[in-house]
């Protein structure tokens, strides 16, 4: 069954290519579930004659799969590609592998384009397109009927213009033909209200050949030292307290929801791997870990969203549209720090199913970025995004010390936060024994405590 969204995209869609334009490019949340409004657009036009064959293009080969089994769950068709398939789903990265043949036979047919994630293709004209982007521009377009194109964060983190989107002039605002927010999302219970906890410590000491520093939070460590973002996420005591804290959160879920689940995103396959066993050795949780190295990682994580382990760690696999929908709870520990990663992760653990409990948990760093992030989820489109930039908004960032007691409000402009300070000191005896890199022996972490951020202050009941 369609939800309200899904059904008033796909009309639009619909409506906007039978009045003779090809493209449609929807804004929907991560978790809200694009890949099943796309393909009800593609049984409608079936339906109506519109189309002959559909091809769909995403990110990730996970999320491939997932693209093949809902279109064919939905159309009631083959769509693996083969012979009487109705239509195939491809990698963005098979682009630079087809052959003139291969273009050639979809001009002999009416197609339907969709490109999932369509942010990761950039460029308005092949010159100053990236590599898909420009196959895109140069083969695709030529090639098909229409277009549907789909993101749930419509932006780059380079600020270039998005492949088959048109922007605001002078703004530099896209234009999309139909938005669905986080904030519309949570108001319609399609997906999780979430709470992003920052880890944060007043007292940091910083050890090198010439002195001695102490630092009152993270954002300040990070400002004022050479030191890299890995160091701090690598530190056996950080390792283990945001993973205490997320198994703490998950145990509580799972009171509730017995086949909740948890994701830990790494940034890199040591780092995972020793994040591993930390869960399994030390914390006694059930976890399972899937790599871009690993050959047999996709039917993993098959295997881990029809079963009852507590854990999947992750590199490279579970970022942007993998559905996964037992998830809630991520430790997200990733050195990528972009916006735009942000949102994809924190979108796994979004997506709402038939559990009693629907609550989400992202435990993550308290750097100046990412609160940042945190603070403006509620943004669909955050201003610094824009391809024709404006001077950017001044962002105040709140040291350890100075954030309020339990439960109160920061007001930031016209936007009020709810915020928790939540301590939680380790028990001795609990220290990790994971090996520490250069860097890392160089720093000591006084106690680590939690900042709730919740940036829907609106009930969903």
């Amino acid at each position: 069954m369609l939800r309200e969204w899904q059904q008033g995209c796909a009309e639009a869609a619909l409506e906007k290519y039978l009045s003779g334009s090809p493209h449609f490019l929807c804004l929907a949340s991560p978790g809200a579930g694009k890949t099943v409004m796309a393909a009800e657009v593609a049984k409608r036009m079936l339906e109506l004659d519109l189309v002959d064959l559909i091809i769909c293009f995403a990110p990730s080969s996970a999320v491939v799969e997932s693209v093949e089994s809902t279109f064919a769950r939905i159309l009631k068709r083959s769509f693996c590609g083969g012979f009487g398939a109705i239509g195939a789903a491809y990698t963005y990265h098979c682009l630079l592998h087809f052959d003139k043949k291969f273009w050639d036979s979809l001009r002999h047919y009416r197609v339907l384009a969709i490109f999932d994630e369509i942010h990761h293709c950039s460029g308005d004209d092949v010159d100053n397109a990236n590599m898909w982007g420009g196959e895109i521009l140069a083969q695709v377009k030529q090639c098909v009927s229409y277009t549907l194109a789909l993101t749930g964060t419509p932006w780059r983190t380079d600020n270039a213009p998005i492949v088959l989107s048109s922007y605001t002039d002078p703004e530099g605002e896209i234009c999309c033909d139909y938005v669905y927010g986080l904030h519309e999302a949570i108001i319609d219970n399609v997906c999780r209200k979430p709470k992003v906890v920052l880890i944060n410590s007043n007292n940091l000491v910083f050890s090198s050949e010439d002195n001695i520093r102490n630092f009152g939070s993270v954002a300040e460590f990070m400002s004022e030292t050479q030191s890299s973002y890995q160091s701090l996420i690598s530190h056996p005591d950080v390792m283990r307290y945001v993973l205490e804290a997320g198994c703490e959160k998950l145990r509580e879920i799972r009171k509730v929801n017995s086949d909740a689940g948890g994701l830990v995103v790494a940034s890199s396959v040591e780092h995972a791997y020793q994040l591993l066993r930390i869960l399994e050795d030390e914390l006694t949780q059930t976890a399972t870990i899937v790599t871009y190295r690993d050959k047999e990682a996709l039917s993993k994580i098959t295997l881990y969203r029809q079963c009852v382990t507590e854990w999947i760690v992750s590199v490279g696999m579970i970022s942007e549209g993998t559905d996964i929908p037992r998830l809630q709870v991520c430790c997200h520990l990733s050195s990528v720090k972009t916006e735009l990663y942000f949102r994809q992760v924190l979108g796994r653990i979004l997506r709402v199913n038939q559990s009693k409990n629907q609550e989400a948990w992202l435990y993550t760093m308290a750097t100046e970025e990412l609160t940042s992030y945190a603070e403006r989820l509620a943004d669909d489109l955050p201003e610094d995004y824009r391809i024709v930039q404006s001077q950017p908004e001044t962002w105040s960032f709140t040291t350890a010390e100075s954030f309020p007691a339990s439960s109160t409000l920061l007001q930031k402009g016209s936007k009020k936060i709810a915020v928790d300070d939540l301590p939680i000191l380790f028990s001795e005896g609990k220290t990790s024994t994971i090996a520490l890199s250069e860097q890392a022996k160089q720093l000591k972490m006084g106690s680590l405590y939690q900042q709730v951020i919740d940036a829907f202050l609106f009930s969903t009941a």
